[in-house]
Order: structure tokens, then sequence, then C-alpha cells
């Protein structure tokens, strides 16, 4: 391998010499061989859109040149457009501020826009001109909260939409079909399926309400706070005008933190955030948990409902189908729920004036997101958009239930309701006969109490 020489404070590093990184980013590669986990590309795309706002931003303050600033914006756009790709992604268990992912990015910025220029008297410096007015301590702050907002909104909220939109379409086609109701996974009152999987809409619908509103705080930035909250080597206005070019860049409402004090030690907006995905994974896990339940069988369970058949479910079986999205979902809730555990402490980790915990936070943050968003689309068009009811099975159990018993207790009251169910149990007959036997009321009140379609929704005034 070729390489050249690259140097930093501490001196001279050998870097191979098609990289466009240099001396840290090699320190770093070289420092922290642990574990596979990479700097996610999310955080990668956000750093290169702060990075080039930055450089608008200080050349409209005036702090640097036009040359430097368009060389350093083209080469951050080259970087969104993945053309620099393999030069990045520097192991995740690295210093705690994220600093040397902040060096990685303004070292292959720099030496790419140089590349543009190709003027030996317009050099490009990762220090001086790609993080002017900077700190790694502000800036990988702000590069989580891009990210976050962008992947919530771009990704996971249009995954959650479309789930929902199925879901809804199903409460409406199936309204009118009354089925039990269940509860403590024993028969209860009866429903219509409708009702049931309207639970699981607005399960979804107040999910996404939580997650919107945990936005609003993300959509505050710490740049401009450099390394201690101060603002100390920025210019005035900086971090207004800075805020205003990454909305501008994202098109979406960032501005700047009022308090960068607690921008760059705090990260309690992302805890918040995170806690909006648990809800929504402790929910996901729900709907899977019913599907599965509903759709046992076919034949020896409860089967109310039928899943598509999407792939031999066993190797010593044949033709069983299992509910192996519904299996998918749950595993990536419970990866969730442990992600949720570290981003909690990783947080509450913050000494002083910064969090040293921030690169291990959003790699899972990120995670959580990618998951849940691509284990919402994978159950809706996998297995959600497929989903029957089988309606003689449905019919079946709610005519047969016991439960619906309940409806007798404003006529003969508690007791004999109980009476009746009872003994309708213990001998295997049905509700009417053992009502007729106990001559509790006659056939045509019973009749009239059981319309089951009239105990699915409450008595008008």
């Amino acid at each position: 391998m070729d390489y050249r020489i690259e140097k930093d404070s501490m001196g001279e590093v050998r870097v191979p010499a098609d990289k466009l990184y240099g001396a840290q980013s090699q320190r770093s590669i070289d420092n922290f061989r642990i574990g596979w986990e990479k700097m996610p590309d999310e955080i990668i795309s956000a750093f290169a859109i702060l990075k080039k706002a930055s450089a608008l931003a200080n050349l409209k303050l005036g702090v640097l040149d036009e040359a430097r600033a368009q060389a350093i914006a083209k080469a951050a756009d080259e970087a969104l457009e993945g053309k620099l790709s393999g030069n990045f992604g520097l192991a995740v268990w690295q210093t705690g501020s994220g600093t040397q992912s902040n060096m990685n990015v303004n070292e292959v910025l720099a030496n790419r826009a140089n590349q543009i220029l190709n003027d030996p008297e317009k050099k490009v410096h990762p220090n001086n001109h790609v993080n002017k007015c900077q700190s790694s301590n502000d800036t990988f702050p702000t590069a989580m909260h891009i990210t976050g907002v962008v992947e919530l909104e771009d990704r996971l909220l249009p995954a959650l939409a479309k789930l929902k939109a199925t879901l809804a379409e199903k409460s409406a086609r199936y309204m009118d079909l009354v089925k039990t109701g269940r509860t403590h996974l024993q028969d209860a009152t009866p429903l219509t399926l409708g009702q049931e999987i309207s639970g699981w809409v607005r399960m979804l619908e107040r999910d996404e309400e939580m997650i919107r509103s945990s936005l609003e705080f993300l959509r505050e930035l710490g740049l401009g706070g450099t390394a201690v909250g101060t603002g100390l080597n920025a210019a005035a206005g900086y971090d207004v005008e800075v805020a205003a070019q990454i909305a501008s860049l994202t098109g979406k409402a960032f501005r700047t933190a009022p308090n960068k004090f607690h921008s760059l030690t705090s990260k309690d907006e992302l805890v918040f955030a995170h806690g909006a995905l648990k809800a929504l994974a402790a929910d996901l896990l729900k709907i899977v948990n019913d599907v599965r339940w509903l759709a046992a069988g076919p034949r020896c369970s409860i089967g109310e409902i039928r899943i598509p058949e999407n792939e031999p479910g066993s190797s010593i079986m044949p033709g069983k189908v299992n509910p192996t999205q519904c299996e998918a979902v749950s595993m990536v809730v419970a990866q969730v729920m442990g992600n949720d555990v570290t981003v909690g402490f990783a947080a509450s980790q913050g000494n002083f004036e910064l969090n040293v915990y921030m690169p291990v936070l959003i790699y899972n943050f990120l995670q959580s997101v990618r998951l849940l968003s691509d284990a919402m689309v994978s159950f809706n068009d996998n297995c959600a958009a497929g989903l029957e009811a089988d309606e003689e099975k449905i019919t079946h159990f709610v005519t047969n239930s016991l439960m619906n018993v309940t409806a007798l207790n404003p006529i003969i009251g508690y007791d004999k309701s109980a009476e009746i169910a009872k003994k309708a149990h213990k001998e295997g007959t049905n509700l009417k006969a053992a009502a007729m036997a106990l001559g509790y009321l006659t056939e045509d009140e019973f009749d009239k109490a059981m319309d089951l379609k009239a105990m699915c929704h409450p008595k008008k005034a």
C-alpha cells in the first residue's frame, strides 16, 4: 500500500495515499481498534451539512473568504452525494465528545477542498477554516440533533403513517364484524374486529403525536457554543446565522439554542425523543402480539384472522406457517428497549460543561430509528396488508361465548347471570338452554338481550 505523510500538532503520521483524511483520523483508526461498530452514515451526513452551513455563515459574516468557503461547501456536497465514501466511519468507541469524527470530517473536506481549489496560495486548513467558529464540543451535539430530526421526519414518521393507514383500512372494513373480546386471555364481552383494530390505529396516532412533540426540542442547535458554551472564537452572530443556514439546507425548522451551556452538557432532548420511540416500540409489540394470538392455529387455537403465507415455517413440519413478521418486530422491540437504557445512561453522564458519551448515545438512537422504521414497513407490506378475518370462526366463538351473559345483568342481576353462565359451562350447554332451565327470564326476554351488535355500543341517551 502506498502512503503519504500527514502532520498534526503531535507530529507526522503515515496515511494511505488514496484516502482524503489526515493525521488525526489515522490516529483514531490506530488507537481505537474496538468492535466493528462505525460512526453511522447519518452522522457523517449531518456533519457535512453543518460544515457547509458553517462555511456559508462564515462567508456571510466576513470571517472566511469566498474561495475557501465555496470549496468547503462543494466538498461537503460531494460528501452528501456519497462521492467521498470510504473516507469516514471511525469507530463508535472513541473519545466521548466525538472529536475524532469531527476532525475526520474536517480533514476530508479540507483535503478535498484543496483539490478543488488547486491553489497553493489558498490552502484550506481543517482547523482554521473547515472548523472555523466551531469546536467538537458543539458540532457533535448539533450533528446529533440534525440527524435526529431528519431521520425521524424523513424515515420513521412515513413508515409509521404507512402502517397506520393500512390498519385504519382494516378497521373500517371489519367495523361491523362482531367478535368475542378477551381480557386476561379469557373470554370477555363482545366488540367488533374493527373496534379492536381501531385501538391499534389510535396507538400509532398517539405515538406519532409524541414523536412530533419531541422533534420541537431537537430543533434547537448548540452550534456556536464552541468549547464550553461561551462561544469563544466564534464570530458575533455566528450561532444564529449558522442555524439559519442549516435550516435552509435541510428544509427543517432548526434554530439556535438559547442556552449553549445546556446544549453541550445535557442530552435530555434525545432522551425524551427516544422515550417516544420506546412508547412506539411498546405499542408495536402489543399489536404484533395481538396479531399472532388472533392468528394462532390454524385449527387448534384462536385462528380468528389469517396472516399471509410468506415462507415455510418449519424445516421438519410440512405446510407450517409461522407469524415471522410479528417475531421480527418483537425482536426489534427488544433491541430498542435495550437501546433506551443505553441512551438514558449515556445522557446522565454529563460532567461540568460536556457530555462524553455522545457517540454511543447517537449510535443507539439511530439504530432504534432505523430498526423501527424498517420493521414497520416490513410488517405492513408482508403481514398487516394481507390480514384477513376468518368470519366463520369469529362468529362461532362469539355466539358461544359465556360472557355474553353480561347483558343479562341489568335484567336479572349479577348473581343470577353468573349462575346461568356456570350452569352452561358445567353442563356443556349454551346460555339460552341454561337460562330456560333456571326459569329466570322468558325466551323472548333472553333473545332480546342477546343482541350482539347492540352489546358493542353504549346506549344512547
